[in-house]
């Protein structure tokens, strides 16, 4: 369900100050959680990275922060799982390159019956395949049932005749 600008603003909890980094208190206290739900957090969201400063302590970018707030509210308010929420953010990024690609043609082309042709024969040829590998495996008590010393467990191939 979209929600209106107006929702999305009542989501979050202030409005994100004019800084360029913020501490990790600061973030907890605008996103209203923990430090360490923050600290979680990065290790489940790769897209929440954090600079460090050379004391180790975390920066945050007002980016982070807005990254921060919409999994809170992903997490919290629209009920996802965490597996749930990284699946939006991963369809997100797929999305603009299904943009970008031409759409299948609905109707078959004289054009693709040549590619649509071989990738039957492929098809089949795998399925052949698959069916060999999964029959069961000839022992040595088939050799001298029909079939002749010099090859002893073979089975018909592809290209037996």
């Amino acid at each position: 369900m979209l929600k209106h600008a107006s929702q999305r603003r009542n989501d979050q909890s202030s409005p994100i100050p004019d800084k360029l980094y913020f501490r990790i208190g600061d973030v907890a206290r605008l996103c209203k959680v923990e430090a360490y739900v923050l600290r979680f957090w990065e290790t489940e969201f790769p897209q929440l990275k954090p600079h460090k400063s050379g004391t180790g302590q975390r920066l945050y970018r007002k980016r982070d922060v807005e990254l921060a707030l919409r999994i809170k509210r992903l997490l919290y308010s629209e009920g996802y799982t965490i597996a749930g929420a990284r699946q939006v953010f991963a369809a997100e990024v797929r999305e603009p390159g299904k943009k970008s690609q031409p759409e299948l043609p609905l109707k078959r082309t004289t054009e693709a019956n040549p590619i649509e042709a071989r990738l039957k024969k492929l098809r089949m040829e795998v399925k052949e395949i698959l069916g060999i590998l999964s029959a069961p495996p000839v022992t040595r008590e088939g050799v001298g049932k029909g079939r002749s010393e010099d090859e002893p467990g073979r089975r018909p191939g592809l290209f037996d005749g």
